[in-house]
């Protein structure tokens, strides 16, 4: 975790519960970082463009959270620059909930998840949203060649901290891509033993 994160989620509440279940003393050194964190580094950044879904969370006019499960191909979910992430928000269910949620708080939490290596990236900031008709170039920067899904415009983020979560409670998951990986040798494996047993019975077979 690095200052920027902390500065932000570490409000007054949350330090007093911190002082009373006895894990303040533990965090107190970002207190004192120079370095405050909130520039993507060469980790994040391939993480990010490494997954196909995420967790979004935007807040309401009257105050409730709103939680939402992002996906699309590999890398949909782009780096432009160690601050600044962006993605191309596809036509779906037409209610349009966080976006209408940054209208009014531009403020955003996502956590990208990696469930195979039970990894997990927290990311906070500020996004806005930018029709597709506005900003043809930054359109051009998000769109995803060879997905057919329509893309109504894109939401641009930026970063104002991150915090590499533990790898505690997180469930393995595979994805079919993943799970070829691993059972591929052994399908070929199986394949090859059932050539070798083939040929063994052709050539029982021929005896006389």
């Amino acid at each position: 975790m690095g200052r920027a994160y902390s500065d932000i989620t570490f409000t007054p509440a949350v330090r007093a519960m911190q002082e009373h279940m006895g894990s303040r003393a533990q965090y107190a050194f970002l207190d004192d970082m120079i370095e405050r964190n909130d520039r993507l580094g060469r980790r994040e950044s391939a993480f990010i463009e490494a997954a196909d879904h995420f967790y979004q969370a935007t807040v309401s006019e009257t105050g409730w959270p709103y939680v939402q499960h992002r996906g699309g191909p590999a890398g949909f979910l782009k780096v432009l620059d160690p601050k600044t992430l962006a993605f191309a928000d596809f036509k779906g269910n037409v209610q349009y909930i966080s976006v209408g949620n940054l209208k009014h708080d531009d403020r955003i939490s996502l956590i990208v998840m990696d469930y195979a290596n039970q990894m997990r990236l927290k990311l906070i900031g500020r996004a806005r949203t930018v029709e597709a008709a506005d900003d043809p170039a930054l359109m051009e920067q998000v769109r995803l060649p060879g997905y057919r899904a329509r893309v109504e415009r894109a939401f641009v983020i930026t970063v104002e901290g991150f915090d590499w979560n533990c790898p505690q409670h997180i469930t393995p998951r595979f994805t079919e891509a993943e799970i070829a990986t691993l059972t591929d040798p052994l399908h070929a494996q199986i394949r090859k033993l059932k050539a070798q047993l083939a040929a063994s019975a052709a050539s029982a077979a021929r005896q006389p």
